[in-house]
């Protein structure tokens, strides 16, 4: 039985990350030959990550998305390997800094700065990076990673709400625009059981688990389930945000 997937093109971006990891392996079993981005940091993270991936042909490379010229690069590297067409684009890197929502002084115009730069201009200098090379395949993909922050104001900090809130607005733009050939999705995780925001102690997942309804936070493979179902299960949506939280943004 053929998979799903089989003889198409994934780039995940961020894919040294917990969700960006998740979302290569699941791909990857579904038939995809899958590039991971990563940054000098998580160089060595990223490789294991293809090597461990079923199928051949996978492959790390390094971008910053904070910067256009490494994309631009990353696009160069990209179709040196496999040609000018790309089937997905996943858009998983981000970072954020716990700040007190009432502490306005702390939220200092130098991490909201780099907090837009990174999660938001970021994501959209990726997509329109890679756009053209989505277009030509002719059933494109974008799904990028949001937040329930986004929706509910309730999150590390405000502004990582507010541009989770701006992943969701981008994804309902760039959907219009770039129809027919390129679907846009969102997939909007709530609490999910990874390193990304640094500082919770060890009874975070337990006391949020605690007060969601399906009693359990989120794995990093719930969330790359979701990613996936945008290519295989979900195949007339786009400009939709998927919430994957368990009930706790009810």
């Amino acid at each position: 039985m053929k998979s799903p997937l089989q003889g198409r093109l994934a780039l995940v971006i961020g894919g040294a990350g917990g969700i960006g990891a998740a979302s290569a392996r699941h791909f990857a079993a579904a038939g995809a030959t899958v590039v991971v981005t990563h940054t000098a940091r998580s160089a060595v993270t990223a490789t294991a990550v293809t090597t461990s991936l079923p199928g051949h042909g996978h492959l790390a490379l390094a971008a910053d998305v904070a910067d256009t010229h490494s994309l631009l690069a990353l696009r160069a590297a990209v179709q040196a390997r496999f040609g000018d067409r790309l089937h997905v684009l996943v858009n998983a890197a981000g970072f954020t800094r716990p700040v007190p929502h009432a502490d306005l002084d702390a939220l200092d115009d130098a991490l909201i700065d780099r907090m837009f730069a990174v999660n938001w201009r970021g994501q959209f200098a990726a997509i329109r990076t890679f756009a053209p090379m989505l277009k030509a395949s002719g059933d494109g993909l974008i799904v990028s990673i949001s937040s329930i922050a986004g929706q509910t104001g309730q999150g590390s900090s405000i502004a990582y709400c507010a541009v989770k809130a701006g992943v969701d607005v981008m994804t309902k733009s760039l959907a219009r625009v770039l129809a027919p050939e390129v679907r846009v999705m969102g997939v909007a995780p709530g609490v999910v059981d990874t390193g990304f925001v640094p500082g919770r102690g060890d009874d975070f997942n337990t006391r949020i688990a605690a007060t969601t309804p399906l009693k359990r936070v989120a794995t990093a493979d719930d969330i790359a389930a979701a990613v996936l179902s945008c290519a295989t299960s979900l195949r007339f949506s786009t400009g939709t945000t998927l919430v994957v939280d368990g009930g706790r943004s009810l």
